[in-house]
């Protein structure tokens, strides 16, 4: 009975409201989208519509937020769930977007028991059943030399956080191996991490090192943005996301 209700309750949706024409066509040119065909841009156009329903997108620092600026944030927040759910994202309302980078000012404690102060400059960051923090001057300023983006990055670690917090194992589907996924991340890992300690130049943002949950956001990242840079660099990293996000962008911009 709540399956059908929840049915019901996005025909609903998906018949009462549409993303304007002229809005689609601008947002249309993000690189994630690459080689998409008519059904799955038809199925990300219904996500979104129900994403927008489901979440509430803020502005701070006096920043409005346009239908545009909403439609932009919605589509890359949904196209990693674009073959899964928009479940996935129950646990929170709120995304709260900022002009340009903000700061980050809190307290931690480190393996000691000794508590640090840190104040840190951020272009995003997501919160344990909490809003997601956005820098809007981070997506206008995209281009196509770079797999960066924030919104991709902050919405994996959403994922990431729905199975033991952020470690960098979002919740496997049952066809998936845990152990595989652990032995292919840890080892992916340890290479990078001594590549970029050999300043080796690295493809990939050497932020990827700083833990295992940002080595799988940024990874998430560059497996949408440039799912071929992923593929020859750690193939198997890629395959693991592929059968995770049950999409291969890979092939979307072989076929382009």
């Amino acid at each position: 009975m709540v399956w059908h209700l929840n049915q019901w309750w996005r025909n609903r949706i998906l018949e009462r409201e549409e993303i304007p024409r002229h809005i689609w066509q601008k947002v249309t040119h993000l690189r994630c989208l690459r080689g998409m065909n008519v059904d799955e841009l038809r199925r990300l156009q219904a996500l979104i519509l129900l994403f927008l329903h489901a979440k509430v997108i803020n502005g701070a620092h006096d920043l409005e937020i346009t239908d545009e600026m909403r439609v932009t944030i919605a589509l890359q927040a949904c196209i990693p769930i674009l073959n899964l759910d928009l479940g996935y994202y129950d646990d929170w309302i709120e995304i709260i977007v900022y002009p340009g980078e903000f700061i980050l000012d809190y307290e931690y404690m480190d393996e000691t028991g000794v508590v640090h102060h840190a104040r840190n400059i951020a272009s995003g960051e997501a919160w344990l059943s909490g809003p997601v923090i956005l820098t809007w001057s981070e997506n206008t300023s995209m281009h196509t030399g770079s797999a960066h983006n924030v919104i991709i990055h902050e919405f994996a670690h959403k994922l990431d956080m729905l199975h033991e917090g952020a470690n960098g194992c979002p919740p496997l589907h049952a066809d998936m191996s845990m152990q595989t996924w652990h032995d292919v991340f840890s080892q992916a890992y340890a290479t990078f991490c001594s590549q970029v300690e050999r300043n080796s130049d690295t493809v990939i943002d050497a932020y990827a090192a700083e833990s295992p949950a940002e080595f799988f956001a940024v990874m998430s990242e560059v497996f949408f943005e440039t799912p071929l840079v992923l593929k020859q660099c750690f193939a198997a990293v890629y395959e693991q996301l592929a059968l995770f996000y049950r999409q291969d962008p890979a092939s979307r911009t072989l076929v382009e």
